[in-house]
């Protein structure tokens, strides 16, 4: 194992990372690790994969590839996944991850039916008491930059009054 995380090469304590469905490993920061196992989000640490995804070890360019397609509301990552190259069966072990099995993920839909993305903006169309927090999130409020939330097509996720919080999608309308 190196000394240096495979795709930041960040110094460190590091741990070895399998990558399925194959019997190879690689050695991650805490950072890359925890994107791998629980989905990266848009932020400047990764923007190293601009260099893991051109790696000579084939481990290394499949999960560039699964991290890139993780980022989808990010449009350098799809640039990128659109320059990329990899050999034929580099791709076909990158596209058999984990992520295959969930090819269909649900469909976030507001209360008229409207498709429902990453980074949409919404309007309430009811006062919602807000749990927890108390206050109550007022009909009419803009709800910017949503988040979808992956396992319930019927929650999503947005800052009301500087609060995240958990919305149902029967409650907000797409602008």
């Amino acid at each position: 194992m190196s000394d240096t995380c495979a795709l930041c090469g960040a110094a460190g304590p590091l741990v070895a990372t399998p990558v399925f469905p194959e019997d190879t490993t690689v050695a991650l920061c805490a950072s890359c690790g925890a994107g791998v196992a629980q989905g990266p989000s848009d932020t400047p640490h990764w923007q190293c994969l601009h260099d893991a995804i051109w790696s000579q070890t084939p481990a290394v360019q499949v999960l560039a590839w699964r991290l890139l397609k993780a980022l989808p509301q990010a449009p350098w990552a799809r640039d990128l996944l659109d320059i990329a190259y990899l050999e034929p069966e580099v791709l076909a072990w990158a596209e058999s991850g984990p992520e295959a099995q969930d090819s269909n993920p649900p469909e976030h839909k507001d209360s008229n039916g409207a498709q429902l993305s990453a980074g949409d903006t919404v309007v309430l169309i009811k006062d919602l008491p807000v749990k927890g927090a108390g206050f109550t999130a007022k009909r009419g409020t803009s709800v910017r930059n949503i988040s979808l939330v992956a396992d319930n097509p019927e929650h999503i996720e947005g800052r009301v009054e500087s609060q995240r919080i958990v919305i149902l999608t029967k409650f907000v309308k797409k602008s």
